[in-house]
């Protein structure tokens, strides 16, 4: 089984739905900075501090894994548990692009670095030619 690229393996696992979702968000957000060109510096200032979503999940999964083992050697040993199931979600996300927290993420609107960057292109053009078409 060939493993899908890094660049879009969170899109090819994600439904058609919230892709198409996430498009259209970040479609509107360029035609309101279309009129709004004063507006793009600080637009671009905040797609710089944008967490994608594969930030998302390793902050995500790297908090259960230091809680649980936390938990694991001062409460019960079960909760080792834990770490081991998302060490081998984030093992799985890695390789395939997919894990259990992904689609509810996605859902919540978290983009992959690519969707930023488009926005992030659309944008810096505009604030070079203003009337360029961005396609």
């Amino acid at each position: 089984m060939a493993l899908p690229d890094t660049t879009h393996r969170v899109a090819l696992h994600t439904s058609g739905e919230t892709n198409q979702r996430i498009a259209e968000a970040t479609q509107r957000s360029i035609a309101y900075y279309r009129t709004h060109p004063v507006e793009i510096p600080a637009r671009l200032r905040k797609l710089d501090r944008e967490w994608d979503i594969e930030r998302i999940l390793e902050t995500n999964a790297s908090t259960l894994i230091v809680i649980s083992c936390i938990l694991g050697f001062i409460v019960h040993k079960l909760f080792f548990i834990i770490p081991l199931l998302v060490g081998a979600f984030l093992l799985q996300h890695a390789l395939q692009g997919w894990c259990p927290p992904l689609p509810i993420m996605r859902r919540l609107g978290f983009r992959t670095a690519s969707e930023i960057e488009v926005e992030r292109k659309a944008l810096e053009k505009m604030t070079h030619r203003p009337d360029a078409s961005l396609f």
